[in-house]
């Protein structure tokens, strides 16, 4: 009789938690997400979304749905209705590590040829490749620092992450569940509540008037997207590349031209120069000599970035010098030149004098 109370017991209690899982979630999805706004510490998020470019995406599409499988997502779902209730909220609702790439997955679903590119590049590194990188961390000490730009939404410092703190190793990740995490995800560098107009949608054949054409012409798409922004890991919040600071570089006692382009803002924020302000200082790679003057992005894709077209985009095949500029002994053709193409000048190749310019 005691045994078959407990098993009752026991079915009862597994039953009221399998309901009580999606509960929250499905408070939260009632009428589209609406109900999401009830609630003080969540309206923020929401209005934010109501005024983006992403506000005609379902929150569900991107935060899971009650038809989620993942116990977790209910579970975080149920555990912040509780929360709301006993009004036991001291912070903003934020993303957690562990919800990261269940969000990038999301991303991938509309955005599949930047999620590609990405991918296919370095920011797609992992925490294991970033922080288990022998080499590296001997020469190097790991510190918070290293989290700025490489574990942004990591929750905890580098104590929490790695072991030992020092420079003999062998080193261990404490979270071995974020080995093959990307450390860099897509909202490092991209803010998806932002303020913003929704993207056209082409459209084909007679439908696409005049007007459209002229919106979607070169002259006239945008230089900057409003969802491109740097997540501050210290403040918790993104801030928008145009509130972003372009240094000032000195190539020795020379003031450098920088090139204006707004979002290469976002790409000083880690490949920053020393407090010298010296260009190829710390991690700054400003380009000086031949290229001074040009952004970033003149020569690397946004998302992936590669450069391999970057010479034939701007050189024709023959430079001033009758060479082919794609094979000159540069870094752009071998990594082991000593002729950074970043740093490359006209005198690097030519110590006795620069010849004229051919006609």
């Amino acid at each position: 009789m005691k045994r078959n109370l407990l098993r009752g017991a026991l079915v009862t209690a597994v039953a009221a938690i399998a309901l009580a899982l999606p509960a929250g979630s499905l408070y939260y999805e009632y009428k589209g997400g609406a109900s999401c706004a009830r609630c003080h510490e969540i309206r923020k998020n929401y209005d934010a979304w109501h005024a983006s470019s992403h506000r005609d995406v379902a929150c569900g599409a991107c935060h899971g749905e009650i038809t989620t499988l993942d116990a977790g997502f209910h579970l975080g779902n149920l555990r912040r209705l509780v929360q709301h209730v006993r009004q036991g909220f001291t912070d903003p609702v934020r993303l957690g590590t562990r919800d990261i790439p269940r969000l990038m997955e999301r991303c991938r679903g509309c955005h599949g040829q930047e999620f590609a590119q990405w991918q296919s590049g370095a920011h797609s590194a992992t925490y294991r490749r970033l922080f288990l990188d022998q080499k590296h961390n001997r020469q190097r000490l790991l510190m918070d620092d290293c989290l700025r730009c490489h574990g942004m939404h990591f929750e905890g410092g580098i104590r929490d992450l790695v072991a030992p703190l020092n420079a003999r190793g062998p080193w261990r990740l404490l979270r071995p569940e974020l080995a093959d995490q990307p450390a860099i995800p897509c909202l490092s560098c991209h803010q998806v509540h932002r303020e913003g107009e929704l993207m056209p949608r082409a459209a084909s054949g007679i439908e696409k008037s005049a007007a459209q054409s002229a919106a979607q012409s070169s002259a006239k798409q945008e230089l900057l997207r409003p969802s491109v922004a740097l997540f501050d890991r210290r403040e918790q919040k993104h801030f928008s590349a145009d509130l972003l600071p372009l240094p000032v570089m000195r190539d020795g006692a020379r003031a450098l031209k920088i090139s204006p382009d707004t979002r290469q803002a976002l790409c000083y924020q880690c490949h920053a120069p020393e407090a010298s302000s010296l260009a190829g200082s710390g991690d700054d790679r400003t380009p000086v000599g031949v290229h001074e003057g040009l952004s970033c992005l003149a020569c690397h894709l946004k998302h992936g970035m590669q450069t391999r077209a970057s010479c034939a985009t701007c050189h024709p095949r023959l430079s001033n010098c009758g060479l082919d500029v794609e094979k000159m002994d540069t870094t752009f053709v071998n990594t082991a030149s000593g002729h950074n193409i970043h740093f490359v000048k006209c005198a690097d190749c030519h110590p006795k004098g620069i010849p004229k310019k051919r006609v």
